[in-house]
């Protein structure tokens, strides 16, 4: 597999455009993604009981069609908690794109990301809509996804299957209330492979609980979010099927793909200065080891540790414990940047002058070694800063 420089339309086949429409004062809030021909199609959806409207929409025509043309989204307004005029105004961003680009409603998954409670504004969304072109600048619609992200979130990679190269990309937007399980944050995969949606869903499921769901920024689940994989199959690569050393490759592809983003969203949490990595090492199975890693990634003491460079150990322990996993804890090992502070359950000295020096960079990694088997687990978040609440709290305004 090689890493490419490349942008959500490096697939073949797919392209995509960006701009600002209006749904924010002045930065880009409107996009779309388009396949030539119709793409094979996978989503996993917030797990948060409030589901706002265009996750019901997008939900509801992936089940029926099964296929997917094209991907319409806007930020800025969330329409969410909106009722049945919300609902409606889905429908609509749903229908005037289906129309604009010749096809069946079904075929057009909607998004919507932004402030909560607020009824997309219908002239603004046509305006966007007329201005939105096929084969469009891509990079300005990984902007326009965005709302208190500092930067975008792109990844590409390519792979041979046979005599042929198939290219697989995403990008994704999440900053604040991001939390397991796959909840807060958009993201978009495409790829050129041939492969069914059944596989496709397959592969996404399979990968969904090792990279989206082993994030956590503030411990918040948003109503709209959700990942959708388009693959359109202009490769023409042979089908990949389940059971078969392509249909595990695809998954490597995948899984790299999404554990990318996933990180680029833990790194970019609201006011964060670091990204924080935790590895559960030598656990009886690998559940319980995710449990544990995000248990420790998750823990708002933790997060301001590692924000005030503080090696707290009894923290990250302390977390540990309350993980809800039936585990020994009576013979751990905790290092902090690969230097321990605690061995066998106790303490350890270290030095003061180079723990300064590895809790001093821009990503830090706890690796927890609990001794009592051989399966690992690892979850990404980030620090917990003042500014955190700054931006949150003066969100609405």
């Amino acid at each position: 597999m090689k890493v490419i420089d490349g942008t959500i339309a490096s697939p073949l086949g797919f392209s995509a455009d960006g701009l600002h429409a209006g749904f924010k004062k002045r930065k880009m809030d409107f996009g779309w993604i388009v396949s030539e021909k119709q793409a094979s199609v996978a989503g996993v959806y917030t797990t948060n009981k409030v589901i706002a409207a265009p996750l019901i929409v997008t939900k509801t025509s992936v089940k029926k069609a099964g296929k997917m043309k094209a991907i319409v989204v806007n930020s800025g307004v969330a329409n969410s908690c909106t009722g049945t005029q919300g609902l409606e105004d889905a429908y609509t961003m749903q229908e005037w794109t289906a129309e604009k680009l010749g096809v069946e409603p079904d075929l057009v998954g909607v998004a919507s990301t932004g402030i909560i409670g607020e009824l997309l504004p219908l002239d603004t969304l046509k305006n966007g809509l007329s201005k939105l072109v096929v084969n469009g600048n891509a990079d300005d619609f990984a902007k326009a996804i965005l709302t208190t992200d500092t930067a975008t979130k792109t990844i590409a990679v390519t792979e041979t299957f046979g005599r042929d190269v198939v290219t697989m990309a995403g990008v994704a937007k999440g900053s604040g209330m991001i939390h397991p399980n796959m909840a807060t944050m958009l993201g978009f995969i495409t790829c050129d492979a041939n492969i069914s949606s059944d596989t496709l869903q397959l592969a996404l499921s399979q990968n969904v609980e090792k990279t989206f769901n082993q994030i956590t920024v503030d411990g918040d689940t948003s109503t709209n979010d959700m990942v959708l994989v388009m693959s359109n199959g202009c490769t023409l690569n042979e089908e990949i099927l389940p059971d078969t050393l392509e249909f595990d490759k695809f998954s490597k592809m995948l899984n790299f793909v999404m554990q990318e983003l996933a990180k680029k969203i833990a790194k970019d949490g609201e006011g964060a200065n670091k990204l924080i990595q935790v590895d559960v090492v030598n656990a009886p199975n690998a559940l319980d080891a995710r449990m544990m890693a995000k248990s420790v990634v998750g823990s708002s003491l933790v997060k301001t540790a590692i924000f005030g460079e503080d090696p707290n150990w009894g923290r990250i322990l302390a977390a540990v414990g309350y993980a809800g996993v039936d585990v020994p804890v009576d013979n751990v090992d905790i290092m902090i940047g690969g230097l321990p502070v605690m061995l066998a359950s106790s303490p350890v000295a270290f030095d003061d002058e180079e723990m300064k020096d590895v809790m001093h960079v821009d990503e830090v990694t706890i690796t927890v070694d609990l001794h009592a088997g051989h399966e690992k687990g690892t979850a990404w978040g980030c620090d917990l800063s003042y500014d955190y609440v700054k931006i949150n709290a003066l969100y609405h305004t």
